[in-house]
């Protein structure tokens, strides 16, 4: 298979995972959802295939995802909220938006399987029940 039909079905397998798991998080009225979730799963799977291929021998891909996982933060701290009474909102969606970066830098890295069995687990993660207060 040539290299960059292979990197384009890493990238649409990044933004296919990325689809699932963000259409839940639409359908559960959640501010981040389908385009966001899509979006930082190819945008993560995007930089770590050039981080791999794009720059020789000599460049080191592991600081690439270091950075993916430093900038994913900040977009994790937007999205959680701290309302009255000491609630804090959002740490659901921060996580989400984590974990939907990490299965992109997998999917980028040619770990398929990693990627698709870390999807399964976010997702069953979100449909269990929300405990009562």
């Amino acid at each position: 298979m040539p290299i960059e039909l292979e990197m384009s079905l890493r990238l649409l397998l990044a933004a296919a995972l990325g689809a699932i798991i963000g259409y839940q998080r639409e359908r559960a009225g959640k501010p981040a959802g389908l385009r966001t979730h899509v979006l930082i799963c190819a945008g993560a799977a995007l930089f770590t295939i050039v981080s791999i291929y794009g720059f020789g021998a000599a460049s080191d891909p592991a600081r690439v995802a270091a950075g993916v996982v430093a900038g994913i933060g900040f977009l994790g701290a937007g999205a959680i909220i701290r309302g009255g009474h000491g609630i804090v909102a959002g740490l659901t969606t921060a996580a989400t938006i984590w974990a939907v970066a990490g299965i992109g830098l997998a999917a980028g890295s040619g770990l398929y399987l990693v990627a698709a069995v870390t999807t399964a687990i976010v997702l069953i993660i979100l449909f269990i029940p929300h405990p009562i207060r």
